[in-house]
């Protein structure tokens, strides 16, 4: 655990504000993740990355394993020097890609056996090979390997997996050898008794920090916030608190209300190259017609560098001729907004008024609301 820690610095309700430090830098808490899976954010380099407020980014062990190799990247001097990233790094284990792919792996209790997406190839990871690559790639925080299951299932299943990540968890931690620490991760679905057991038993093998997993798999956003709110009452307060693959920006504010510190979503990036956008006026999808001729900027009230030098109609000329710049303004505006609101959160918590903040956003157009605005355009 050297060079890691983890301090809070400012409480609001449940909602927290702190700093978790690491060997290649300190993130400030609440903080959203961009989602770099093969070792890049797609459509922005590195120093975009850092231009857009990001601290901490994120990176797949399953993809990077496949195409490099792990071992080829480690030659190179590790992940952070491969992308030109200075940052703190954070890598999920490939369980999630490869639990994903129906049809395309077996699973039993030393690990999973799947065929690669790129060749067909055979392929093994197990709680002690997924450490061993997230080590090599030199990750700053490396995620166990879990057993994450689609819902809706059936309550055997969901609670075979809970015992099994709960053992998978123990060989994880037990074999991993750094650089970074190891997150354990709390499984259990929507059942709460699940979701009780699998905290205790994961915080029991005394992890730097905790992530809560198994959401956003097929069940409502109400489910989402609900096994959120729940699974974070039950985790230390002292360690950080990480919720996988949650990212709308409504679901990201009544997170931090439940005590969430860290987030990651692919939204702000995919959403961008589909044309998709957030703004402080609510989501506007770039495509529409009322957007041909509008010289206005995407959102008058953003600093970024798409709002500040190009209009909604080259926006819209750029996306209707499938143009590259196209994607790469939007995903730069969509990262600005998201990594934005991530430091309007922090603002809020240091002066004490995070409730306040939290209800005028859901009430308003960028949490769904017209309270502030007209209505929000439909998402594509």
């Amino acid at each position: 655990m050297s060079g890691f820690g983890f301090q809070l610095t400012h409480r609001d309700g449940a909602a927290r504000r702190g700093l978790m430090t690491t060997p290649h830098g300190a993130v400030a808490t609440p903080a959203f993740m961009p989602v770099g899976t093969q070792g890049a954010v797609k459509a922005v380099t590195s120093h975009e990355l850092r231009h857009c407020g990001a601290e901490i980014v994120l990176a797949n062990t399953y993809h990077l394993h496949l195409r490099p190799g792990h071992e080829l990247i480690r030659e190179l001097g590790g992940l952070h020097r491969f992308m030109s990233w200075d940052g703190p790094i954070l890598t999920d284990s490939g369980g999630f890609q490869v639990f994903s792919m129906k049809g395309l792996c077996r699973l039993d209790e030393d690990g999973v056996t799947f065929r690669s997406h790129i060749d067909g190839s055979l392929n093994r990871l197990t709680p002690e090979s997924s450490m061993e690559i997230q080590a090599a790639l030199g990750s700053d925080v490396a995620m166990v390997l879990d057993e994450c299951v689609p819902l809706p299932a059936a309550r055997d299943a969901v609670e075979a997996a809970v015992a099994r990540t709960t053992r998978w968890a123990r060989r994880s931690r037990d074999a991993y050898r750094g650089p970074g620490v190891p997150f354990g991760i709390v499984q259990g679905g929507t059942d709460e008794t699940l979701r009780e057991r699998s905290a205790a038993e994961i915080t029991a093998l005394d992890f730097p920090g905790y992530a809560i997993g198994g959401v956003s798999v097929g069940e409502s956003p109400e489910s989402i916030a609900s096994v959120a709110r729940f699974t974070a009452a039950r985790l230390p307060q002292a360690r950080p608190r990480y919720l996988m693959g949650v990212g709308r920006p409504e679901d990201l504010i009544e997170a931090v209300a439940s005590g969430i510190d860290l987030f990651d979503c692919v939204m702000p990036t995919r959403n961008a190259r589909n044309g998709t956008l957030f703004t402080s006026e609510g989501k506007v999808n770039i495509k529409r017609e009322q957007y041909r001729s509008d010289p206005a900027p995407l959102d008058p009230a953003c600093s970024c560098e798409t709002c500040t030098r190009y209009s909604r109609a080259y926006l819209r000329h750029l996306d209707k001729c499938n143009e590259i710049l196209g994607a790469r303004l939007n995903t730069i505006h969509n990262l600005h907004y998201y990594l934005g609101l991530m430091a309007r959160i922090r603002t809020a918590l240091d002066a004490g008024r995070f409730g306040q903040f939290a209800a005028d956003f859901l009430a308003g157009p960028e949490g769904g609301g017209t309270a502030s605005g007209s209505p929000a355009d439909p998402q594509l």
